[in-house]
């Protein structure tokens, strides 16, 4: 079974859906399902717009896209974080900045080819939501993508360069054809969709159909 997961680093809801597809995953295995399942991460920018350099709070972002108040904004971040607080993580929206994720990507890009794409993207994930890091910044990326275990020279090469950013694209692309517009998107076997961060039974439910169809 092929779960394609489109998905941005910077995206709270995305990390909120990330630990309810898993437990969804881990009750489809206690429940006695056995297919084998393959995870690949796709990219996706919630800002494709944001300009390299520039770097925004979440509240200003927020209150400009959504034309709210900013005590409207902190009402809403403080609501997903107690969202995530329940799938036990610990968000630090206050530390939030809004930055162009391109190389981010790419760095997700290299660590898929590396076989390291969930790992990269839980570790981009906890950076950006729990740690506050700065994922435009290339010394940042490159440290991390060491955490990961990646080679910090060979890294350093490809965010110097255009590595991996075709791939970005043509995901960016895939999601435009099927009409994915918002994350987390779950595509099972490219037939049935999951749009967000849905509770863990409908992910169980939804693994099991497929898993049934076979």
């Amino acid at each position: 079974m092929l779960i394609e997961i489109w998905s941005d680093v910077v995206c709270p809801w995305c990390y909120i859906g990330k630990r309810r597809f898993e437990r969804g995953l881990e009750d489809f295995r206690n429940a006695g399902g056995d297919a084998e399942v393959e995870v690949v991460w796709r990219s996706f920018q919630l800002n494709p717009d944001q300009p390299r350099g520039a770097i925004t709070s979440l509240e200003a972002s927020l209150a400009a896209k959504t034309g709210g108040s900013v005590e409207q904004v902190r009402a809403m971040n403080q609501r997903v974080t107690e969202l995530a607080a329940a799938e036990g993580l610990e968000y630090h929206l206050d530390r939030y900045r809004v930055v162009n994720t391109m190389d981010a990507h790419r760095l997700l890009q290299m660590a898929k080819a590396n076989g390291l794409g969930t790992a990269a993207h839980e570790r981009l994930l906890h950076a950006q939501l729990v740690d506050g890091e700065l994922l435009e910044d290339p010394a940042t990326l490159i440290r991390l993508g060491g955490e990961m275990g990646l080679d910090t020279a060979a890294t350093a090469n490809m965010l110097a360069g255009d590595g991996y950013t075709a791939e970005v694209i043509q995901d960016l692309r895939d999601a435009a054809e099927l009409g994915i517009s918002a994350v987390p998107f779950f595509v099972f076997n490219r037939k049935y969709g999951v749009a967000g961060a849905e509770p863990a039974e409908t992910f169980t439910q939804v693994l099991g159909q497929v898993a049934a169809e076979g």
